[in-house]
């Protein structure tokens, strides 16, 4: 069996398109407000002013089992509101796909990641553990979507005293 996943997770979040295709199309806040997965970003290379296309990001990512991940994406489309698209290298190679699409007072965000594993633990480890890894990628989506709507409801604040009120998001499971 190959080293090839594929996950499709669905979120449904009280919020505009917009304010949903901002905070996932701005990677620098993601160990802000996804510091359970996301532990370090940086830009590898600027986006086209005009396009939005072609951002490569650095990362350095985890999930619940205690090994850490590097890799880096770049941005090969993007439709805001609606999405965006990009590839991945490094310690996995593949595309993921966001689609946002406004239904009433809610989005629906899917995510479609389709990749292979590169790095050692993962590739030479998915016959025996794939449940294990599927799990992990489970549980790091679902830390997305309590922190993204920890997130919008900060955004949403009218005062210091509700944005203090608000939980800060999950940590990571273990320290760097």
């Amino acid at each position: 069996m190959a080293a090839e996943y594929v996950f499709v997770t669905h979120w449904r979040l009280q919020a505009t398109a917009e304010e949903v295709f901002d905070v996932l199309a701005d990677p620098f806040g993601l160990a802000r407000w996804w510091p359970s997965v996301y532990l370090e970003v940086k830009e590898l290379q600027a986006p086209d002013p005009g396009t939005g296309k072609g951002r490569v990001v650095g990362l350095y990512t985890k999930g619940w089992l205690p090994y850490t991940l590097r890799w880096n994406f770049t941005v090969t489309e993007s439709t805001p509101p609606t999405g965006f698209k990009l590839v991945a290298h490094g310690d996995f190679e593949g595309t993921g796909v966001w689609t946002l699409q406004q239904d009433g007072d809610y989005v629906d965000v899917m995510y479609d990641w389709r990749i292979s594993a590169e790095k050692a633990l993962l590739r030479y480890g998915t016959f025996i553990f794939r449940p294990i890894f599927a799990a992990n990628h489970r549980w790091a989506m679902a830390r997305g979507e309590e922190s993204l709507k920890l997130e919008l409801l900060r955004r949403h604040a009218r005062t210091t005293e509700e944005r203090d009120a608000i939980p800060a998001p999950p940590r990571p499971t273990f320290a760097r």
